[in-house]
């Protein structure tokens, strides 16, 4: 009979000495092993490939410290859950452990959230990243944490997971499995655990249907069964990230090619159309932006499309929509104009609009000058006042920078003309 809960889970360790991989880490005197041993443990963040035991890990920890475990992904998690586990936090003797998969994914307001809680110690936060953390994790969390380095598993630790696997398939099915050849076995996974144990469970299932008594796996029955049942092998979707995150690449890079190539990819394993069409539409704002504003246009009508029209045709509006942006000019301006403008305002906080910009609804805030001194642009020479429209204290602060493209390049032109030195265009 099949197994309800999947092999991978199944055979998540509970304990170090379970654990497979890390020694570096977790190893006889190795220094996250000491630091478990002592019952002291930072905020950490926990920095490697996929399927090498991160989210493992940090559950071990928990239980061993006998911490209350909270986990969020921050693939559909926010401010406002971090916000509802930080006040959980406050109601508990001790503080409890905090992971966040794919930190790397948060927002910089979002990380910002997670650094009163664990400043004051009201949590220790373990999160856990595919990306250089130095990159993807803001200066001030990542200051306040220890970073530790996973490396990927070798082929000794994926013959003892596989080893492990066959075990407990056989004991699950009563019958006897051999495994004649692993390369095929280890070159699906990556290296990844996680996908080692989904591809040889989905091997025996598939292999069961034709043998009773012995199953045999080889290099060829393994291609044959993962290539045939792609979808029900990525069970833990590490693969539609995968493929989701090189088809934007592929878009971002201007590569059409490769860009339908991915599109067919996610066609073929059934992702959902919204999806791959809401990507687009992000994509057309943050990376071509002003270089082509149709991109954003075009984008949204695909969305809009794709609601109204089913599948397979819906597959077109999406091939147009992706060879169209992948063959737009490219440009972040917008993406880094917001950033720097939210970093300016983090660092200076409310400051004061200036009084001939502020609304004056009532006759005491007229009274107050409200308003006053206001240049109505229509009222001006092509349809522009030279005036202040930032606070004092930081005027001239220039957040947008146009792109290397003819379109930003006339918006260049047009921004000097009309602001002279004020803003350096």
């Amino acid at each position: 009979m099949k197994q309800q809960i999947p092999l991978a889970e199944r055979l998540r360790p509970q304990n170090l000495e379970q654990y497979v991989g890390q020694e570096h880490l977790v190893g006889k005197d190795a220094i996250l092993r000491k630091a478990l041993e002592s019952g002291k443990i930072p905020s950490l963040i926990l920095w490697g490939p996929p399927g090498v035991g991160k989210t493992t890990l940090a559950s071990i920890i928990s239980k061993q410290l006998g911490r209350s475990f909270f986990v969020l992904s921050a693939i559909n998690s926010g401010v406002k859950e971090v916000r509802e586990v930080i006040e959980k936090a406050r109601m508990l003797p001790m503080a409890p452990v905090l992971f966040i998969d794919e930190i790397h994914r948060f927002s910089k307001s979002q990380q910002d959230s997670l650094l009163g809680a664990v400043e004051k110690g009201r949590i220790t936060l373990i999160g856990a990243t595919t990306e250089n953390p130095s990159f993807e994790v803001i200066s001030p969390l990542l200051s306040r944490c220890q970073v530790y380095i996973l490396q990927s598993l070798s082929i000794s630790h994926l013959e003892t997971l596989l080893h492990m696997a066959v075990e407990t398939l056989q004991q699950d099915y009563k019958l006897q499995i051999r495994v004649d050849e692993k390369e095929a076995l280890f070159q699906i996974s990556g290296g990844d655990a996680r996908k080692l144990f989904n591809a040889i469970e989905l091997v025996v299932e598939i292999l069961m249907e034709t043998s009773q008594e012995e199953i045999v796996v080889t290099n060829q029955s393994v291609k044959s069964c993962i290539q045939n049942n792609l979808v029900k092998y990525d069970k833990g979707g590490e693969m539609h990230y995968d493929i989701i995150s090189a088809f934007i690449k592929s878009l971002r890079g201007s590569d059409p090619n490769a860009a339908v190539y991915y599109l067919a990819r996610m066609s073929e394993a059934g992702e959902d159309p919204l999806f791959i069409a809401r990507r687009m539409l992000i994509l057309a704002s943050e990376d071509i932006g002003n270089a082509n504003p149709n991109a954003l246009l075009l984008a949204n009508a695909c969305f809009d499309a794709v609601s109204k029209i089913g599948w397979p045709e819906s597959r077109i509006i999406l091939s147009q929509t992706a060879v169209y942006l992948a063959t737009s000019p490219k440009s972040n301006a917008s993406y880094l104009a917001i950033g720097k403008a939210e970093e300016m305002v983090r660092k200076t906080g409310d400051l004061s609009v200036p009084m001939h910009l502020r609304n004056a609804p009532t006759k005491l805030m007229k009274e107050l000058d409200y308003g006053g001194g206001y240049q109505y642009a229509h009222d001006y020479p092509g349809n522009f006042a030279f005036q202040e429209f930032l606070p004092g204290s930081i005027s001239g602060s220039k957040f947008y920078e146009p792109g290397d493209n003819p379109r930003e390049n006339e918006i260049r032109a047009r921004l000097k003309s009309l602001w002279k030195h004020k803003y350096g265009y």
